[in-house]
């Protein structure tokens, strides 16, 4: 779950709760809790960072969710949300989703919301201590249409059998965004 990141593993629950302290205040980037109401309980974390206001784009970073929240409805409804501020609340004309290249995970998650990939830029940073390639992705606002309604059609309750497997994939739904 750290690999990629260029902070922990963390030594402690009090260590990840210090680091998340020296996070909490700022502005950009701009974290978000991802909580089980039901459960009162955090299950990961993701932020908004290079927030541009004049050139109205943003990227999503961090996205760092627990196993218990990995592969869930849940999980994909923090991003849909987070996607939905940045297009719809705030007005923005793009948005950018970056990752190590290694982070094959992370590429295919990029894919599967939707995101466009755009190249990679070699040697774009030193990751602890190793360097790292950046994978870059991204939704444009006359996307985003399209894109929120595969999220809502995925999201919706007729989507799932009662045993809650979903009936149509969300890449499924947002593969013409990634032709």
């Amino acid at each position: 779950m750290w690999t990629y990141l260029p902070y922990g593993p963390f030594a402690s629950a009090a260590a990840y709760r210090d680091w998340l302290d020296q996070v909490a205040g700022l502005q950009d980037p701009l974290f978000f809790a991802v909580a089980d109401v039901a459960r009162n309980s955090a299950l990961g974390v993701l932020a908004l960072q290079r927030i541009d206001v004049t050139a109205g784009s943003a990227e999503v970073a961090h996205v760092t969710f627990s196993p218990a929240l990995q592969g869930t409805t849940a999980a994909t409804e923090a991003v849909f949300l987070v996607i939905s501020l940045v297009f719809d609340a705030i007005g923005y004309r793009r948005l950018e989703w970056k990752c190590d290249a290694l982070n094959a995970r992370s590429r295919r998650a990029a894919s599967r919301f939707g995101f466009v990939y755009e190249g990679t830029f070699r040697q774009a940073a030193v990751v602890k201590g190793r360097n790292r390639d950046t994978t870059w992705f991204s939704i444009i606002d006359s996307e985003w249409p399209r894109l929120k309604g595969a999220y809502q059609a995925w999201l919706s309750p007729d989507n799932f059998d009662e045993d809650g497997r979903q009936r149509i994939s969300l890449s499924q739904l947002t593969a013409e965004n990634r032709t």
